[in-house]
């Protein structure tokens, strides 16, 4: 049976987190991914601590009654004592920032002349130091869709999370290699009502993206939705890869959270009455292939943040958001019309623009006037 969003009060967000492709952020290591024998393995227990308010967050509470233990693979050669959390951050990767800065301007954010590194608690084992680096760049942007304008409301530059490469009982193994490689996270408004929408929103953000130096492939980009419906509490869906997996698995998170609210008002549970329900309170889900969700842990809140007291303010001049202005890449959209002006046959734009060649391009058209398709075969073929 269709669902009448509508009436059902739908409201949905998109997060997005994209690695960039630059150099680590807090430290000066290269940001690949290795699979080669690790050099060495350290062992860490982490316990949780109370953020800036003074509270331990529900979600680092959860995460501690499990009590795991976790082993760190490092290599001699590209991991460096930041990354085992023996050293403190070196100062934030220019070239990082640069990128994520664009993607603010792109999305016609309001951008923060100072700004605060802040730690965030994590201890699900995924960073040595038992919190992640993260610093807010801009906020009040939009991004135009069919839709009308999406709000973005923020826009992050923090370090990715080491990656996991087994686990046995209560022990986690990680690898350092992806920890501290640069992720921007932009989070929309919760205004998206139509998990068609929510689509086309995370495919032109993910356009947006692609225009600029970030990392392409499986795993370099993960896309979270927050879904509520009328009387139950937003829900966070993790790890979609696809945008066209986000049409159904809306649509099963909606009609879970209908279920939900059905059996608490059959247990006398009424939201009305103040007399609250695990079964309609927020959580963190993963989106599974098969379109459904899984519990992964309780909804955190801000109690998990506090400032990084090694790094100084984060300040953003003028004179250097001038020179990323004047630098702004092209959308797909508009490669694509300049391309069709220099006459590029319609199946040779796509291959031209899927390649990345699309400045290789325009340099060699420019020598070779008048033999565009040529011009793209060449290109094209060399890339591969």
């Amino acid at each position: 049976m269709d669902i009448d969003y509508a009436k059902v009060g739908l409201k949905a967000g998109i997060e997005i987190h994209q690695q960039l492709d630059t150099g680590k952020l807090f430290s000066r290591t290269p940001s690949y991914l290795r699979k080669d024998k690790p050099d060495y393995t350290v062992k860490r227990k982490l316990h949780a601590v109370a953020g800036e308010t003074g509270e331990i967050d529900a979600a680092v509470q959860h995460e501690a009654s499990l009590d795991k233990e976790f082993v760190y693979e490092g290599y001699d050669d590209t991991i460096s004592l930041v990354e085992l959390d023996e050293a403190p951050p070196q100062e934030i990767d220019g070239d990082a920032l640069d990128v994520a800065l664009q993607v603010c301007l792109l999305l016609n954010c309001q951008l923060y002349p100072v700004s605060q590194v802040m730690r965030k608690t994590v201890i699900n084992g995924s960073n040595t130091s038992g919190f992640q680096r993260t610093v807010l760049l801009g906020h009040d942007g939009y991004v135009e869709t069919s839709f009308g304008k999406v709000g973005i409301e923020s826009v992050v530059l923090e370090e990715d999370a080491a990656r996991e490469t087994g686990r046995e009982g209560n022990t986690v193994v990680y690898r350092l290699d992806r920890l501290g490689i640069p992720l921007v996270e932009i989070a929309t408004a919760p205004v998206l009502h139509m998990p068609e929408q929510i689509k086309e929103c995370a495919l032109k953000l993910g356009e947006i993206l692609r225009a600029c130096k970030v990392k392409r492939g499986l795993g370099t980009i993960r896309q979270d939705v927050n879904v509520s419906i009328t009387g139950h509490d937003r829900v966070e869906v993790k790890g979609f890869q696809d945008p066209a997996m986000m049409v159904k698995t809306v649509d099963t998170e909606i009609r879970r959270q209908q279920e939900s609210l059905k059996k608490a008002d059959l247990a006398g549970q009424d939201q009305s009455s103040g007399t609250s329900s695990s079964s309609f309170e927020g959580s963190v889900r993963r989106a599974k292939v098969d379109g459904t969700t899984e519990f992964l842990r309780p909804m955190p809140g801000r109690a998990r943040m506090y400032p990084e007291t090694d790094l100084e303010l984060l300040k953003i001049g003028r004179e250097r958001l001038d020179r990323l202005r004047k630098r702004l890449p092209l959308l797909r959209h508009e490669m694509r019309a300049v391309l069709e002006k220099k006459g590029l046959h319609e199946e040779l734009i796509g291959l031209v623009l899927d390649s990345g060649v699309y400045g290789e391009f325009l340099t060699l058209a420019k020598v070779a006037s008048g033999k565009a398709d040529l011009v793209g075969k060449m290109v094209t073929l060399w890339r591969r």
